[in-house]
This record gives C-alpha cells, sequence and structure tokens, in this order.
C-alpha cells in the first residue's frame, strides 16, 4: 500500500526527519486561510510519479494565484487519476538534490540503503551512480556512514545525511514497510537537509500490525489505473484476460512502452521522448517480487498487456524494456513468441472466414523491440531469433530502433 507525499511526511516529522511547515488543501478556496507564508508550492497529491512533469507541482506567489494553480491542479488527471488533495508546502533554496532510499529487497530478503548524488528528475537517468549498501546484520549507524562515502559525500554532510538514513531505517523497521524514500533530499547553501518529497509502500501482510496505517487505505473509489487494472485481469480465467490500455500520452504518438517498475517506466518513458520519440501510451506491467505473485505472473502480465497495448490502432512500435532477477529471460521470450503466435492465428482466421475487410485492418501486430535483463539472455535471444521482434541489448540503442521505426512509411502489420 502506497501512501499519499503529504502522509508520509507525517510520518517523516514522527520519526523528526526534517521536513517543511506543510498544509493540506482540500478544495481551492482553503487557500484563502492558508496558514503558510508565501512564496509557496502547490503539489498534486496522487499515487503516481512524475507530477512536475506534467504540470501537478506549481509554484506561486500570492492567494490569488495559488486559488487558480489549485483549480488547474485539481482537474488535472495524472496517468488518469484526479487528486483528492493537494499539499501546500513553503518554498525551499535548493543547492542539491540528493536521493535517498531504505527499501525491502526480495530475493536477497534483505533490507538495501541506497543513495546517489543525482536527486530529484535527475535520477532516473543516473541509475548506474546508484550506490546501496546490504543490511545484512543488525543495524547500527556503519551502514548508514558506509553510504555516505560510498555516495562521495564529505564534511559536514556526512553527519547529516547519516542521521536521517539512520531515522528512515528506524521508521522502515518499526512500521514493516517495504520502502522509505526521499527523493530529493535538499541541501541548501549553508548545509541545511530537508526531505522535500516522500514516498512510503507499506507491506499489505502487515497492516494487522499497524492499525494507523491501515486506516489510511486509498478509497476504493479512486480511478483505476492501468496496473491495478492488470493485476485484476491477471486473476481472472485465462478467456477474460482483457486489458484496455487508457493512458494517453501524446495524440500524435505512436510507440508503446512496456516495463516492469514504476521508475525504470518512467526512465525509458523519458528516454523515448528525449530521443524524438511521441509515446503513445504506457503499460508499467509490475515488479517481479510482488509479495502474492508466483514467478511465472510477470510472464502472464507480460502477454496481457501485449495483447492490450496491441488493440491501440495509433502504436505502430512496442519498446519492451524488463529487467528480471527471478525469471529467467528465456521464459519471458517464450510469452512474447506466445504474443506473435496468436496475432497469426487471428489472421488466419479472420483470412479463412473470407471477411469483407482486410485482414491488415482487422489484425495489426505492431513492432516489437525488445531489450531484457537478466539470466538465459542468450537463450531468449535464440528463441526470439525465429520472429519478428528485433532483441536489442543497449538500451539507447532500443530506444534509437524505435524512434526510426516510428519514422518508416510503411506500417507493420
Amino acid at each position: 500500500m502506497d501512501l499519499l507525499e503529504y502522509q508520509a511526511k507525517e510520518l517523516f516529522r514522527e520519526m523528526g526527519i526534517p521536513v517543511l511547515p506543510s498544509q493540506r488543501i482540500d478544495r481551492p478556496r482553503d487557500l484563502k486561510g492558508l496558514e503558510l507564508p508565501y512564496p509557496i508550492v502547490l503539489k498534486s497529491q496522487v499515487y503516481m510519479g512524475g507530477r512536475g512533469r506534467v504540470g501537478g507541482v506549481r509554484f506561486v506567489e500570492n492567494t490569488i494565484d495559488a486559488v487558480a494553480a489549485a483549480q488547474t491542479i485539481f482537474n488535472l488527471p495524472i496517468m488518469g487519476e484526479y487528486p483528492k488533495a493537494l499539499l501546500a508546502e513553503a518554498k525551499y533554496d535548493v543547492q542539491q538534490e540528493l536521493y535517498l532510499a531504505v527499501v525491502l529487497n526480495r530475493s536477497i530478503r534483505r533490507p538495501v540503503l541506497l543513495g546517489s548524488l543525482k536527486g530529484g528528475v535527475d535520477v532516473q537517468t543516473a541509475i548506474d551512480e546508484m550506490q546501496h549498501v546490504i543490511v545484512d546484520q543488525e543495524f547500527s549507524p556503519f551502514y548508514a556512514r558506509r553510504l555516505m562515502l560510498k555516495m562521495g559525500l564529505k564534511g559536514s554532510l556526512i553527519n547529516s545525511v547519516s542521521a536521517i538514513v539512520e531515522k528512515m531505517y528506524r521508521l522502515f523497521l518499526d512500521n514493516d514497510l517495504d520502502l522509505v524514500e526521499i527523493n530529493p533530499l535538499g541541501v541548501s547553501p549553508t548545509g541545511e537537509v530537508m526531505a522535500l518529497d516522500g514516498k512510503v509502500t507499506v507491506n499489505d501482510d502487515a497492516l494487522a500490525r499497524h492499525p494507523a496505517l491501515a486506516a489510511l487505505e486509498p478509497n476504493a473509489s479512486l480511478p483505476v489505473d492501468p496496473l491495478r487494472a492488470l493485476d485484476e485481469s491477471v486473476l481472472q480465467p485465462a478467456s477474460d484476460r482483457s486489458l484496455e490500455v487508457t493512458s494517453t500520452l501524446d495524440p500524435d504518438g505512436q510507440v508503446g512502452i512496456l516495463c516492469n517498475g514504476a521508475g525504470l517506466t518512467m526512465a525509458t518513458m523519458d528516454l523515448v521522448g528525449q530521443a524524438g520519440g511521441k509515446p503513445a501510451n504506457f503499460l508499467n506491467i509490475g515488479s517481479e517480487t510482488h509479495y502474492n505473485w508466483l514467478p511465472e505472473t510477470l510472464c502472464e502480465r507480460l502477454e496481457t498487456g501485449l495483447e492490450a497495448i496491441a488493440q491501440n490502432k495509433q502504436v505502430r512500435v512496442v519498446l519492451i524494456n524488463l529487467v528480471t532477477g527471478t525469471v529467467p529471460c528465456d521464459q519471458i521470450a517464450e510469452s512474447i513468441a506466445q504474443f506473435f503466435q496468436r496475432q497469426s492465428r487471428k489472421v488466419r482466421s479472420i483470412s479463412e472466414a473470407r471477411e469483407e475487410v482486410m485482414v491488415s485492418r482487422v489484425v495489426r501486430t505492431p513492432q516489437l523491440v525488445v531489450r531484457l535483463v537478466g539470466s538465459r539472455v542468450m537463450e531468449a535471444k535464440e528463441r526470439l531469433s525465429t520472429t519478428q521482434a528485433l532483441v536489442v541489448d543497449d538500451l539507447d540503442m532500443a530506444v534509437s530502433k524505435v524512434v526510426s521505426f516510428t519514422k518508416q512509411t510503411k506500417k507493420p502489420t
């Protein structure tokens, strides 16, 4: 269960992690009684990331501008979700942005500390620079300081940021959390540190032990995002696993994006956009380490997601970017091959029925560009060599291929 930013920051405040003065805004007129001095920042409170890129975060200087901005944000869906509240927060002078996280790694069954000198929107483009420390014994300040040294922090920042990591770990442990993330941790010109954004993910199986957290469970009436819809479709009989991808990013977009994990999805979308591509839609099929999924669930979700994306006639090419640790890549390749076989059977059945419309209009298979990271990659390449999928090892090259496909005049069938 994910918490909203304002809920996460309440936990930070209770733990002694520095956060800015803030106020929850339930309707635009609440800003007329704002207790914070201007300038402030207004933030959409949704469960999806990427708010700033689509207008969900705005800086304002006075009440009139704040009310107008709030009205706009309340009516702005982010990945299909409208905010039920906004967070008004004091403005902060930032000289540097860091990334910090404590996450449960289910593959090794241990907590891991993460840190990077590049936080905020830059964190997605600096994955290779992310430092980590595995907490393999009882936690002590040594683990936090070790992360600081690996990150390259110097001087007084080592102590101040280490203290925050220690508090993040206590929060993580005391509440049976799956993730505590601060992105960014702002550093002021005077060296003061401040948690400017936060994310907390609660372990669903531990909610019974934490009634205060259980009371924060999201309202079931919130709009269903594509990932949640896919969760439900996997639990249905095989004949009823349909999914309509509704997240339209660009009316002229021709690229579909399918990844596993929110961070990987957002980073892939950014790379496609930076390369000149226009994403039509996206789908995050979820992490392979979800607490109640079997290993083969990832493959089932992949097949369901491909079927859904292929229904969008606007999509000419799909970039599949999957990073796995427990599911071998050749199993994923088999799911992709099965998708092609089903598409081929659809074409044959329509041809045999002698429909009055052209087969290519009824069943069209977009070009697939596949990038896989994990075990048994060579076996996966061999399996996909007999299909129409293009397998590329390098992500930048895969993005380049995707963009080039969209510029071809001939549409794939």
